[in-house]
């Protein structure tokens, strides 16, 4: 069959048209420029910090002598947690509150005693635990009042309540153990020592089981915590019953620690309050030091042991492109009242409120409780 003429004519323009298009795309490809070289840009890149911070607080010692504990008995068991509700809000604020488990908590099973020989009730440590406290100290020379079986009672119950505490330990591996918390990307280490155990013999074998005051192995637990640690509490028990200053041994000593990296030391053990400061250490360090934080809870009356409270330290963690620093900043005291009425009723107050329980004069109470623990800061 023969193609039409008009067939021919659009044919022929097709071919045109394609070898038109062909040579145009060549001539474009012919004309593209040659590629340039990436040009070098600079930026100037600011550098990255990190910054946290946290508030530390700690209190002094809880001991519960017969009068507190037998204010505590129900028909079943023991109920201690009334006496912290007035301090309850002010416990709250702390990130981290450490306090002195004075008096052994190893539970009815072993008999509940008072002085010379404490042992509480289990029901203590959940109302401290209630009342805001995270950690808890049990060096001290009440640790053995109950012997080893009473070490074994106490942090066998520790354990199972989720109460962190440090002093005492069941065996050289718990011993050796730093005891460590964190809030906020800070990690604090925390350290317990004694001066002694009011002459009951560290069991033989067990050497471990309380922390004495020893200049060597202070120095190398400091080293260790150092090591996992932003910065190393020390709570120590020493000095001397009822003298509201430091005696020198005291200030010889929390130089010592000072010296060896602790950062922050709490004092207990003279049942009154002694004054806080700033004590040098190494290479420009400041080491806060409170010498005692008295009696938080006792049935102890008169000539300020029925004083206490609660220090907070706030302590900053900033990080660089020098590296990793913590600050130490802001010290502050609140101070409490041990409240009682004919014996019973007992209640940590904040001593600013006890105007409401019918103490005079709460302003000058407070105004003086301040003055003295303030007078070395600078």
């Amino acid at each position: 069959m023969k193609k039409s003429p008009i067939f021919k004519r659009i044919a022929a323009m097709g071919t045109v048209l394609l070898s038109v298009s062909l040579f145009s795309g060549c001539a474009n490809e012919q004309a593209r420029p040659e590629p340039q070289p990436h040009q070098e840009r600079s930026y100037e890149v600011q550098a990255k910090t990190f910054e946290s911070k946290i508030t530390l607080g700690a209190i002094g010692d809880i001991l519960i002598h017969d009068l507190v504990y037998e204010d505590a008995k129900k028909a079943e068991g023991y109920d201690f947690k009334p006496m912290f509700k007035p301090v309850k809000e002010m416990l709250s604020t702390p990130d981290i509150l450490t306090a002195n488990q004075e008096s052994l908590v190893g539970g009815e099973a072993l008999g509940i005693t008072s002085y010379p020989s404490f042992n509480s009730p289990f029901e203590l440590s959940e109302a401290v635990m209630d009342a805001g406290v995270d950690i808890v100290s049990t060096a001290n020379n009440h640790s053995l009042d109950k012997g080893y079986r009473g070490v074994e009672a106490q942090i066998a119950y520790f354990k199972k309540i989720g109460l962190p505490f440090v002093g005492t330990a069941t065996s050289q591996e718990a011993r050796d153990k730093i005891v460590t918390m964190e809030k906020n990307g800070i990690t604090l280490a925390f350290l317990s020592y004694t001066y002694g155990t009011n002459g009951i013999p560290i069991p033989e074998g067990k050497e471990f089981s309380v922390n004495l005051i020893d200049r060597d192995l202070m120095k190398d637990d400091i080293s260790r915590a150092k090591k996992v640690s932003d910065a190393v509490v020390v709570s120590i028990h020493w000095g001397n019953e009822y003298q509201r200053y430091p005696v020198d041994e005291q200030k010889n000593l929390a130089q010592f620690l000072a010296d060896s990296g602790a950062d922050i030391i709490f004092g207990s053990h003279p049942h009154v309050l002694q004054p806080m400061e700033w004590i040098d250490g190494p290479n420009g360090k400041k080491t806060f030091v409170i010498y005692s934080l008295g009696n938080f809870i006792s049935a102890q009356l008169r000539d300020y042991k029925d004083i206490g409270g609660m220090v907070t330290l706030e302590i900053t963690k900033k990080i660089d492109e020098n590296g990793s620093h913590i600050a130490l900043a802001k010290p502050d005291f609140s101070p409490t009242f041990v409240y009682r009425k004919n014996g019973r009723n007992f209640r940590v107050v904040p001593m600013e409120k006890t105007g409401a329980y019918g103490i005079a004069n709460p302003e000058e109470m407070t105004a003086e409780t301040m003055a003295h623990m303030t007078q070395w800061l600078r």
